[in-house]
């Protein structure tokens, strides 16, 4: 048994509120039990010096934490005049995840900027990030094509990313924060609908693992993913 009594292959409850800000282009409060994630699409009509004149656009992330999203008060980053390699690596993560499936050049020359901040951790916050930034950006990229600022869609496909370990000697779905401070092994996927893998990235920490191990978390994962595309449709309808 879990610590939260969820079976192996069972997801934490999902919910994802659309249009949760005013001002951004698209916006969303993506939770995934206690884990809880503002992201915000920021439409810039301006592209890094090194893609200018090139006839296409970037899509980029930003992470943070809140000071008290987590047990006890981390210090803003801000307050100490640098970003930690952990935030660092996680905003790369998004920015990669989101540009796998989207057309650089049918967005044109535009940033569209992905704002993750997390509110509450309890567990996967990447994760969660990357799927509710995809809402964020649908819903920014609507707008656009609705103002006429683009004529062709540039989203190939969803996205989504989950957390999947190995606890106490079984492969388990949508790691919390007690299940991944105490995992064997985890790992993070970032899957395309369809069935394509943008990313892995797994870890052995207590134990190690064979592939037959690694196999049972990625038929983990797309099943928790399968779900996951599932809310995020019904977020962006």
């Amino acid at each position: 048994m879990r610590p939260s009594g969820r079976a192996p292959d069972e997801m934490r409850a999902i919910t994802i509120e659309t249009g949760f800000t005013k001002h951004a282009e698209g916006s969303c409060l993506i939770s995934f039990g206690d884990t809880r994630v503002l992201c915000t699409a920021s439409v810039e009509e301006r592209i890094p010096p090194w893609l200018r004149g090139k006839g296409q656009g970037w899509v980029t992330g930003e992470y943070s934490m809140l000071p008290r999203a987590t047990h006890t008060r981390g210090s803003r980053e801000a307050a100490k005049g640098k970003q930690s390699g952990r935030t660092q690596e996680i905003q790369r993560l998004i920015g990669r995840s989101l540009r796998a499936v989207c057309d650089m050049e049918k967005l044109g020359e535009r940033q569209i900027t992905l704002d993750c901040d997390v509110i509450q951790a309890d567990g996967g916050t990447r994760t969660a990030s990357i799927s509710g930034a995809w809402v964020a950006l649908r819903l920014a990229v609507n707008k656009l094509m609705a103002e006429g600022a683009i004529k062709n869609d540039p989203l190939t496909a969803k996205i989504a990313a989950i957390s999947c370990g190995i606890h106490q000697g079984t492969p388990v779905l949508d790691l919390d924060y007690i299940e991944d401070s105490n995992a064997d092994a985890d790992a993070n996927f970032v899957l395309i609908e369809g069935g394509q893998i943008a990313e892995v990235q797994a870890t052995a920490e207590g134990a190690t693992y064979d592939e037959e191990g690694l196999l049972r978390l990625l038929r983990l994962a797309q099943m928790g993913c399968a779900e996951i595309f599932k809310a995020q449709d019904e977020a962006v309808k």
